[in-house]
C-alpha cells in the first residue's frame, strides 16, 4: 500500500479510536524493531563427554521380550 493512501486512511479514522490505532502502530514498531530475546543460549558440543556411560549390554534385547522374539 503506498504511504499517501495509508495516510488518508488514517485521517478518515474517528478521534475515538485514534488512541487504538496509534498503539496498534506502537506494537508494531517494536516488534519489527526489538524482536523478543527467546533465543536459547548455544550449545556446547561435548560438554558431557566422559561423564556420561552406557552398559556393555545396551543393544541386547530385554528379558521382558523374549517371549516376542
Amino acid at each position: 500500500m503506498i504511504s499517501v493512501q495509508l495516510l488518508e486512511k488514517v485521517k478518515k479514522i474517528p478521534p475515538a479510536y485514534e488512541s487504538e490505532v496509534e498503539s496498534f502502530i506502537d506494537a508494531i514498531l517494536e516488534k519489527k524493531v526489538d524482536p523478543p530475546a527467546m533465543t536459547s543460549p548455544k550449545r556446547v558440543i561435548g560438554l558431557l563427554k566422559g561423564k556420561m556411560k552406557m552398559s556393555p549390554d545396551f543393544d541386547d534385547p530385554l528379558e521382558e521380550f523374549k517371549d516376542y522374539m
